[in-house]
């Protein structure tokens, strides 16, 4: 059973945490980071995962989700100091880092500005900087939140104000994982929708993605694993391919045949992978 709090951190600020506990949580800890958007809440295929390896698994509701305090103007690099000042709280020293879909940065995140304390990241479906040497939109099914990030917050706002739900972002493999083992992930996007938080992390979410992310990638020192779906249509291919030469040592998934949610199928394989290496 996971237990949910509000932890404050020396900013002023409050984050919405949700904790497995340390319960037999032998091989250590994963920091999860949900996707976008989310309410903060712990998904069950990544505690069953987590849990039958013996792992603890801590997430947090980014600000503007959940009950965290909203943090306007918030970078990529911010979710690192973030993750320190819970893991602190909890008493956490070292620990794995995992974050799907925009999740994935700010598990990038955390590797580089905490080498100290980071013993491994994996990252599924993810999306790279927006930086020159990358086609950063290509082949994005929608690519218009983002599109609207690139100009600032109030672009984006103003575009999520008529912005709707297309289904033709997801494959019928992505379909099939939201129905079946990965629910929890639709369910927790429904309910980030429902409770009014969703709409602003989002927001906030994606400019942080189009601006500078205000870390360097090439201070990462463990561990890194790219996991990436050939047909994602969310954040294609080359995102991953970026990330695996520019990160160093990482080494790249792609999964052929998987979409943007399918893809989290690796999960466990993934764990495994990190804990081999720690």
């Amino acid at each position: 059973m996971s237990e949910r709090r509000q932890i404050a951190i020396p900013d002023g600020r409050v984050l919405d945490v949700a904790d497995t506990g340390d319960v037999a949580a032998a091989a250590g800890t994963v920091i999860w980071h949900n996707g976008s958007p989310h309410t903060g809440a712990l998904l069950d295929p990544v505690v069953a995962g987590c849990a039958a390896r013996g792992l603890r698994v801590v997430t947090y509701a980014r600000p503007s989700y959940g009950a965290s305090t909203p943090m306007p103007g918030r970078t990529v690099a911010d979710a690192a100091r973030d993750v320190a000042a819970i893991a602190d709280a909890l008493g956490i020293d070292r620990f794995f880092v995992l974050g799907a879909s925009g999740g994935g940065p700010h598990a990038l995140a955390c590797a580089a500005v905490l080498p100290d304390r980071v013993t491994g990241v994996a990252t599924f479906a993810s999306p790279a900087p927006d930086v020159p040497d990358i086609d950063w939109l290509a082949g994005m099914h929608a690519p218009g939140a983002l599109e609207a990030a690139r100009n600032g917050r109030a672009s984006r706002a103003t575009f999520a104000e008529t912005d709707t739900f297309d289904e033709g972002i997801f494959t019928a493999g992505d379909w099939a994982a939201l129905s079946g083992e990965w629910e929890a992930v639709g369910r927790d996007a429904g309910a980030a929708e429902a409770d009014g938080t969703g709409r602003d992390g989002l927001i906030d979410d994606d400019v942080a993605f189009a601006q500078p992310w205000g870390l360097d990638l090439d201070a990462i020192r463990c561990p890194v694993l790219i996991v990436q779906g050939s047909d994602d249509r969310v954040i294609p291919r080359q995102h991953g391919a970026w990330l695996e030469e520019r990160v160093p040592g990482a080494e790249l998934w792609l999964r052929e045949g998987d979409g943007h949610v399918s893809v989290m199928n690796a999960i466990p394989a993934a764990l495994d992978w990190l804990l081999a290496r720690r």
